[in-house]
């Protein structure tokens, strides 16, 4: 695996919304950098790009209540395990599932594995509530995929809080999810 700053110089065979991503940031004058490696649908087969990319790729799980009517982007480190009873007590609401894939495709043009903060570029409703859990926010940078799973950008927190979320229109919360076993 290399290490690439910005987008890819040849984007023949990439996904148009990967692409789209890429103009994005760049419009928004957002550097990131960049590895392109094979799918990684899970937080173990993001160890090696963590490495490369300098950067943690944080767990992005996208949740629902029972009803389907309300949605949740849930953004944390992958060293801390996922209780729903963390998050619901946190946001004052009933208990939340994972969300089938149909509205992942729905709202943030992703796939099961692609899960990222950089599909909200395409909740276009606001359907989607981001919640950020705290220790994500004291990192410099944040780990994501471009809504595909075969590479990996590094960007700095700040341009995701302060230029992108902005320009999608979308408005963090902010959650304390415990990290068990230890005090």
């Amino acid at each position: 695996m290399r290490l690439f700053a910005g987008r890819p110089a040849d984007l023949s065979g990439r996904l148009q919304k990967e692409v789209r991503v890429y103009d994005l940031l760049d419009s928004l004058s957002i550097e990131y950098l960049r590895v392109d490696h094979p799918a990684a649908e899970t937080m173990e087969a993001c160890a090696e790009i963590e490495k490369t990319l300098g950067a943690e790729i944080c767990k992005n799980l996208f949740l629902r209540n029972r009803q389907k009517t309300d949605f949740y982007l849930l953004m944390m480190p992958g060293s801390k395990p996922f209780k729903t009873k963390d998050i619901t007590s946190q946001l004052g609401c009933s208990r939340l599932s994972f969300a089938e894939a149909e509205f992942m495709q729905e709202f943030l043009n992703i796939t099961p594995g692609s899960v990222s903060v950089l599909g909200l570029m395409n909740d276009k409703e606001n359907r989607v509530r981001l919640v950020i859990d705290k220790d994500i926010l004291n990192s410099e940078y944040i780990g994501c995929h471009p809504c595909i799973n075969t590479s990996s950008l590094a960007i700095k927190t700040s341009d995701i809080l302060n230029k992108f979320l902005k320009a999608v229109a979308h408005e963090p919360r902010t959650v304390n999810m415990p990290l068990y076993g230890e005090e």
